[in-house]
């Protein structure tokens, strides 16, 4: 549009949102024409008024790249393909769901995007690092640096209070402000008045309330959650899967939930859905709107 500017009309030129001329760091008249530098200069100067200014393209930050993905394991002579060639890329902040029945091949795939097993074939990009070229000890500090994890089971410690469970990475990490930050997000999950209870004294809902918190105390930039309704009821269920789209609004972080159940993945921004460890849709919803 901008070598067109100059045709418009003057009923067109007075639609346009026209930039005001760049200022220089010399006067037009000590410009040294016969210097392409500054022959440049004067006619980008000249034509500065004519420029119409053009929308700011933004383009979204890509958290998370699966690229030609697939595993196999193998079972005495024969070799079972679990996945195969998976790819896709999410952006930061988004909130997915991977669905799909039991044997698809969901739980395998959060293994590989969390770096928690490595592909027999492919790549997974998390955050611009690239996990199939990194030991497990590298994976493993970024994971502690990046990623939260909510299991199906809780994985909470049965010896450790709820504000010592939330307590337990950032104390790994050294954070000083440990008991403080832990109160402040068993407190954004509903749970201020249930601190010093033990796992055994929670409800499953609030066992999951608790998981929530922990793996939202390092600040994650990425949260992957593993059938985090599998032994819940389905209202409970439905209010964890809220919770999780809630945080996701206020923190930015990006999730990745993995559910053989439809509605709860209705919570999603997007679906992938997976059948026989391939990807055979994947869709956005009325949320991602």
């Amino acid at each position: 549009m901008g070598a067109d500017a100059g045709a418009a009309t003057a009923g067109d030129d007075a639609a346009l949102d026209l930039e005001e001329p760049a200022e220089t760091s010399e006067s037009f008249d000590s410009l040294d024409l016969c210097s392409p530098v500054h022959a440049t200069t004067a006619a980008m100067t000249i034509a500065a008024p004519m420029r119409a200014r053009r929308p700011a393209t933004r383009f979204p930050i890509i958290m998370l790249v699966a690229r030609d993905l697939s595993k196999e394991y193998r079972s005495g002579e024969n070799r079972l393909a679990v996945l195969r060639d998976v790819s896709f890329s999410i952006p930061q902040g988004a909130f997915v769901a991977i669905v799909g029945p039991s044997g698809s091949g969901k739980t395998t795939l959060l293994g590989l995007l969390a770096g928690l097993d490595t592909p027999t074939k492919g790549r997974v990009i998390l955050d611009d690092a690239d996990l199939t070229g990194m030991d497990e000890d590298q994976r493993a500090r970024l994971r502690g640096e990046k990623v939260g994890f909510v299991f199906q089971s809780f994985q909470l410690i049965s010896t450790l209070t709820a504000l010592e469970n939330v307590q337990v990475p950032l104390e790994l990490r050294g954070d000083s402000g440990a008991a403080e930050r832990a109160r402040e997000l068993l407190g954004r999950v509903g749970l201020a008045d249930r601190l010093d209870h033990f796992p055994t004294q929670l409800s499953g809902g609030e066992q999951q309330r608790v998981a929530i918190a922990r793996a939202f105390a390092n600040s994650p930039r990425i949260l992957f959650a593993d059938e985090p309704t599998g032994n819940l009821d389905s209202d409970t269920g439905a209010h964890i899967v809220e919770l999780l789209e809630a945080l996701n609004r206020e923190s930015k972080t990006t999730i990745i939930l993995v559910t053989h159940d439809h509605t709860l993945a209705g919570h999603a921004q997007r679906i992938i859905r997976l059948s026989d460890g391939r990807v055979v849709s994947d869709t956005s919803t009325e949320r991602a709107a």
